[in-house]
Formats: structure tokens, sequence, C-alpha cells
């Protein structure tokens, strides 16, 4: 992807020398044009050397051709203006182009994305905001600011957003919104089954499968619920997120929204048994022995059998250590799932608390396909893509 990163006069300038890291650790290529304010916070010399290229700061200048706004419109996939003062914000919506950055921003055709930043009081101008509304109305894309304690003291709106927040807007972007409108609840994670106030049996989920499908139906354009069990991971941007902690918390929480859902991806690992008893004290040492007995959970997917729609997509997991595809073809036909991710978790390419994954998909109508290990952010993007194509087929065939 090639991006300009415009970068206007404010304090939070710092970040954006965090974000073109970032755009260059992940091989994109990054341009920076930086307004003539912008430079007294920081030397253009900082931005070279996180872009590897030259810093635009100056309309008129020796070493910069005369048609150069042209052409690095013309290169560029997306431009994100971070941080983006009010200056700018005020430029760009009434059509000023009095600087490099604002007369670029006139030739370019692709998305821009704005990332306000500044204090709260000036946030909050009438005149701003209505400046800001006016950027929506034109088309352009406006990154919601964070609350917080600010630079100058003050605490409010107005700080410059996240980093993550930044590179999901960017990515979105150049994203085909092609889940735009289609409302998918996904589960991630281990439950936990309960034996005394602070013991509890659960598995090695680590929920990056999980997360990664949230992140990348968001970045698809979906409303996304996403139902995660006891992990400790960030909320992806864009996505809602209902903690619960028991296999049985976990089926009350997809039942309460799958009404409104068009598809579920159940990439969460319940716990299968809990203790046929839960201890209100904790369990005391008194043998070398301790017996539990345990009871069967509920099988989520088979219990939503009759409430699913016949227009809703169903995608299940198969975590499996031996006999992996009669095992998952079993649950596909047993749970009446479209298609059925199948894991083999034995041996050291085992997926459970790694970011890397070998799959194999069951379908239905009894075809099949094998994927290579690969990064479960990439095998995310196949899962999407399948749902796409079956809910497509739905449609066609309805």
């Amino acid at each position: 992807m090639k991006i300009v990163v415009g970068v206007t006069a404010s304090i939070a300038i710092y970040k954006a020398l965090d974000l073109v890291n970032q755009l260059r650790k992940e091989q994109h290529e990054v341009r920076v044009v930086m307004t003539a304010h912008a430079c007294e916070f920081v030397r253009p010399l900082a931005f070279e050397t996180m872009s590897h290229q030259p810093v635009i700061s100056a309309m008129f200048s020796a070493q910069i051709p005369a048609l150069e706004h042209i052409e690095l419109a013309k290169w560029a996939d997306v431009c994100v203006i971070a941080p983006a003062d009010a200056n700018i914000i005020a430029k760009v919506a009434n059509g000023l182009a009095d600087d490099f950055l604002s007369t670029f921003l006139l030739a370019f055709d692709g998305p821009v994305l704005f990332a306000p930043a500044m204090n709260t009081v000036m946030f909050h101008q009438d005149v701003v905001q209505k400046n800001v509304q006016r950027l929506r109305e034109l088309g352009y894309e406006i990154i919601p600011s964070d609350s917080g304690r600010l630079a100058c003291g003050d605490v409010g709106e107005g700080k410059l957003a996240e980093l993550e927040t930044l590179m999901f807007y960017i990515k979105k972007a150049v994203t085909k919104q092609s889940l735009a409108g289609v409302k998918l609840i996904i589960t991630a994670g281990p439950t936990i089954a309960k034996l005394d106030p602070v013991r509890y049996i659960t598995n090695y989920s680590s929920g990056k499968m999980g997360f990664s499908l949230a992140y990348g139906a968001a970045l698809r354009g979906a409303k996304v619920v996403l139902i995660a069990g006891r992990v400790q991971r960030q909320t992806p941007v864009g996505v809602s997120r209902i903690d619960v902690e028991t296999t049985e918390e976990m089926r009350n929480a997809i039942v309460q929204v799958l009404p409104e859902a068009d598809g579920l991806i159940m990439a969460a690992a319940p716990a299968d048994y809990a203790p046929e008893h839960y201890s209100e004290e904790k369990i005391k040492k008194t043998g070398d022995k301790l017996t539990l007995i345990l009871d069967k959970n509920v099988d989520i997917l088979k219990s939503l059998k009759p409430v699913v729609q016949p227009h809703q997509v169903l995608i299940g997991f198969a975590a499996e250590s031996h006999k992996l595809i009669a095992n998952a073809q079993r649950k596909l036909s047993e749970k009446n799932l479209d298609f059925i991710v199948a894991n083999n978790i034995a041996g050291e390419n085992s997926a459970f608390q790694s970011d890397y994954d070998t799959a194999v998909l069951l379908f239905q109508d009894g075809h099949r396909e094998e994927l290579e290990r690969q990064l479960k952010i990439n095998l995310a993007d196949k899962i999407l893509d399948e749902l796409e194509r079956l809910r497509a087929l739905r449609r066609d065939t309805h």
C-alpha cells in the first residue's frame, strides 16, 4: 500500500512518528507531508529517518518539482492526516489550498482520513465541529478522537487516536466493504468450569483465532459482536465485546444476539465438562488424592439447531489430536454447520497459543480444502471469504 501521511501542528505529532514506523514495519510505502508549523514541533529529518523518503514541507522549493502535488496524488492509495489540527480541517472543509498539503488534498481523489488532535475546548468549538461535519458530508473519513488527559493538562476529548485505531482505519479505507450491513457473532477463547472460589478447569485456547476473525470482519465493514471467554486480549477496533466465563454464559450471550445476526462463527473452545458440585468454600487439602465428578456441559452449537434461521451462516471449529477428518466430519453433520475448520492440535505445530495455524475446511456439500500453515490473521481472511461465498450462494438460491 502507498500511503501519504499528512502531519500538522499539534503536540501529538510524536505519535505520527510511531504511525510511520509501524506502516514501514508492515512493508507499506510511506511519504510524509508536513505543514510549516508542524516543522516547529519536529524536524523533518525525524520523519525522513522513519519513512526512508524525503519529507515535503513547502509548496515552492528548489528540491520539489512544480507538479509534485499532482505526481504524489497519482502515486498514493490513501492519505491520512494525523494529527489533524483545526487549521487543516478548516482549510479542506472550505476548499482552500495555500500550502503543499492542502493543495495535494485537492488533487487527490482517493480515500482521505482525518485524525483530529487539539485542546478539548478548541475541538468542541461550534466552528470546528461544523467543519468536521462538513468534511464528513464531503466524503472524508473522520477517525474519532480519544478522551483523556491532554498535553496542556486539560481532561476531555481531543486526543489523537491510538496507533491501533489509526492503523485499523487506514486498512479499512482500502478494504472492500464486502460485509457492510452484515451482523456477525464471533466467539473466542476458552470458557472455565469453576471448582471453588479460587480454582477452575479450562483449556489452552488463546482466543487468537476468534480475535483475528473479529478484526478481519470489522475491516470488511461487518457489525461484529465478539463473545469472549477467559482471555486477556485487547478488543479489536470497531468490534463490540461481551465477556463471559462459563459455557452456559457463552450460550446465553449467543442466544441473546442470535435473532438479529446473519451468521455465527464459533471459534471459542468451550469447556466440555463442569464439576457436579461447586464448593462455596475453598476445597482444603485432606489427602494425597482428590476425586472430581464432572457433568457434561451443553454443546452450544447442537443446542442452537432449533433456533438457527435459514439465512444464517454457521461455522464451527474442531480441535482434534487424532482422526482429524473423521471427527470433524461428524461434528459438521451433527451440528448442521455450513462448514467446519478442522485443526490438528497434536505435535509441535499445535494451533493453541500460536500465531499460526494449519487447517482443513470441510463443507456440507462434501468438498474439502486443505490450507497450509499460515498466520491466523490470514486464515481468518480465508474463512471470511468462504462465508461471503456461502452468503452469495444462498442469496442466488432464494
